[in-house]
This record gives structure tokens, sequence and C-alpha cells, in this order.
């Protein structure tokens, strides 16, 4: 099933490049499945668009097994492990203060709304100084 047939048999393209624009194509919806989730305000809309993006993903993630273990893949080079240390400390500390800044503003809504009401400025229309 998996060997590369060629295109002079009547097949619209060789399986390694089909399975490769597939694979691309997942990627892609993965990404624009992802931008979804983070745009949608409903929770019912943005767990679906979740959902919808790890099947996304676990179909990606076979696709490129099969392909790597057929060989019609090739990987890059291994990333350091110090530099991948690196990236995972950088987003923990945007992590940290993405949630700092959060619950910040969420502390000065809860005091704003606990704050006693201030009386409405009534405009004085008798008063010959009000403008």
């Amino acid at each position: 099933m998996y060997s590369q047939s060629s295109t002079s048999n009547g097949s619209f393209m060789q399986e390694q490049d089909l399975l490769k624009s597939i694979l691309a194509d997942l990627r892609r919806t993965a990404r624009e499945y992802t931008t979804a989730t983070t745009e949608a305000s409903c929770p019912i809309t943005r767990r679906m668009f979740t959902d919808l993006t790890n099947d996304t993903l676990r179909l990606q993630g076979e696709l490129f097994n099969v392909m790597q273990q057929n060989n019609m893949y090739s990987v890059g080079s291994k990333a350091l492990r110090q530099d991948v240390d690196k990236q995972i400390q950088s987003a923990h500390q945007t992590q940290q203060k993405c949630q700092q800044f959060i619950q910040e503003k969420n502390t000065q809504a809860s005091a704003y709304s606990q704050a006693p009401n201030v009386p409405q400025h009534q405009p004085n229309y008798g008063n010959p100084y009000y403008m």
C-alpha cells in the first residue's frame, strides 16, 4: 500500500508527493483550528475547535509516523537539549507573566466592583454658572 507509485501508470501523483501534500494540509488545518479555538468566545464552540485540533494533530502524527517508517519523510536535525530547555523556560516565564497579569486585573476588577456606590453627578440646570 505504501510503495511508491509512478505517474506513468496513470496515478494522479506519486504516493510520497500526495502524502506530503496531505501532511502539509493537516499542519495548516491544525493551525487554523488553533486560531479558531483561541478566538472562540462560546465555550461549546471553543470545545469543538479544541477537539478538532486534537483530532487533526493525532492524524498528522500518525501520517508522519507512517511516512517516516516507509522512508518517505526525512526528519530534520535534532535540537540541542539546552536550546529546547531555553524555549521551555521562556514559555513558562511568559505563562507566569500572563497569569500574574490576569490575576492583577481580576483583583482590580473585584476591588472596583466592591467600591461603595458613588452618586452620579447630576447637572444643576438651575445654576447660572452651569455650562
